[in-house]
């Protein structure tokens, strides 16, 4: 019996979109929170007012989107010329990051305006566990998860009363 020929990309770009989850969350915590900090901060830091244009809405964090890009670009090369599954490992990988940009800047962070507010589940839950998330000053001492998986929000509380580092504004 052999699988129909649309199960084996299927299950590549399904497998390379939750592993970018696990990939997210690892470079979180050890990399944007360790050595990568200097990129990073801006996204912890306050917009700075007055700034208009492209300098306004991007911010040097912006730069690791960059570098995701550039691998999944190099990954749909790769599978073009020399080993299609990496094609579909790259859309697995691209179709993290829309789904990055549309949970995380746009409804986390309100980079656009979706004109909507998660008002109940899991939603709502993902927008209060990242902003618990920023409620510490600084890089040390938050609570780390993926961008799309948030654990439940009174477990994140519980950690940062924990480490002491759960801010008055959350």
């Amino acid at each position: 019996m052999s699988l129909p020929p649309f199960l084996l990309p299927l299950l590549l770009v399904v497998a390379s979109f939750l592993a970018m989850e696990a990939v997210a969350a690892l470079s979180h915590r050890y990399i944007m929170h360790g050595w990568g900090w200097g990129w990073h901060r801006s996204h912890h830091e306050p917009r700075p007012a007055g700034r208009r244009g492209a300098a306004a809405w991007f911010e040097k964090n912006d730069l690791y989107a960059a570098v995701f890009s550039l691998v999944a670009m190099a990954l749909f090369v790769a599978g073009s010329l020399l080993w299609p599954p990496l094609w579909w490992i790259a859309l697995g990988v691209t179709a993290y990051g829309v789904f990055y940009f549309l949970f995380h800047d746009a409804l986390v962070h309100r980079r656009l305006d979706l004109g909507w507010v998660p008002r109940r589940g899991y939603l709502k839950r993902l927008v209060q566990a990242h902003r618990l998330h920023h409620a510490v000053e600084g890089r040390e001492g938050c609570v780390s998860f993926g961008f799309l998986y948030a654990p439940p929000v009174e477990r994140l509380r519980a950690e940062l009363r924990a480490k002491g580092t759960l801010a008055e504004r959350s």
